[in-house]
């Protein structure tokens, strides 16, 4: 892609593994400057190391919690002092529980919020006075498909809800920040090919009887896997979303509006086409004739 996003200053929460690394490099390779956070630091310091070897460019991390409001304001206070604003907000921190309704613990339901929905309202709204610095300030909102999708995987009595929640805050955010020229999207990511949640779905979905390589199988009771979409096709669709006029981004296997006949796995290069298509209406609305 050439999104020229040189200069421009990226916050990527749950940055340090799977979609969240991916993103965080992808955004990183157009040029901006890029904040990743995380739990652990040490996956923290892997994540900007491997990146820096391989691309160089620009990305730093912080240690924080993104259920825990002190961190959250060590975040903004970090970013704040190193660049006095922030152009793009990328809410990605999330996860999912993944257990019957009748054994979900209240603590499991209060942390399926709180690392969810609560730490995009929380972070967005913290994060507000230095995206109201910016010229064309973004957020984006990454949710789930159990926001849409009923029980799938099992045992999504907890997620799903939390994940809907993110969908609807995205819209009333979309209204709300427009008046300050903030622009608001919220992907739904499809099947995802990502470690993290395939551990997940093999130890709690399924009680540790899954294999790893066969989630996807298992969770559908199918005989094919599940065309997946990996950390790479989904940090360009996230991409994608800030030059998108709709003030949501669906996509599952599938970006919804591409034409028939389009293989489930997303296409890189339309992917591209319609980015171009995209930059070229921008451009026409800063530059008119």
């Amino acid at each position: 892609m050439n999104l020229d996003l040189t200069g421009q200053v990226v916050c990527v929460t749950g940055g340090s593994e799977g979609i969240g690394l991916a993103t965080a490099q992808a955004f990183a390779n157009e040029g901006a400057h890029v904040v990743i956070c995380g739990r652990r630091q040490t996956k923290l310091d892997e994540a900007v190391a491997s990146h820096v070897a391989a691309n160089g460019g620009s990305i730093e991390s912080v240690q924080a919690d993104m259920t825990k409001l002190a961190d959250i304001d060590k975040l903004i206070a970090h970013i704040h002092s190193r660049f006095g604003r922030l152009d793009i907000l990328v809410n990605n921190a999330g996860t999912g529980i993944y257990k019957p309704f009748a054994t979900v613990t209240d603590d499991e339901l209060q942390d399926g919020m709180a690392i969810n929905f609560f730490a995009q309202f929380r972070v967005s709204q913290r994060a507000l006075p230095l995206l109201k610095q910016s010229a064309f300030p973004s957020i984006i909102n990454i949710s789930g498909r159990t926001a849409i999708r009923g029980n799938f995987p099992p045992g999504s009595s907890c997620t799903g809800p939390a994940k809907a929640a993110e969908v609807r805050f995205s819209v009333d955010l979309a209204t709300e920040l427009a008046e300050f020229g903030i622009r608001v999207n919220c992907v739904i990511p499809g099947v995802v090919k990502s470690e993290e949640r395939l551990r997940l779905w093999e130890t709690q979905a399924a009680g540790g009887q899954w294999q790893a390589d066969r989630a996807y199988r298992a969770a559908r009771g199918q005989r094919q896997l599940l065309p997946r979409l990996d950390g790479r096709l989904m940090a360009d669709l996230y991409l994608k979303a800030l030059e998108s006029e709709r003030k949501q981004l669906w996509a599952t296997c599938r970006l919804k509006g591409l034409a028939k006949g389009t293989p489930e796995r997303l296409r890189i290069d339309e992917l591209d086409r319609q980015l171009a298509e995209h930059k070229a209406k921008l451009n026409a609305r800063k530059n008119p004739a």
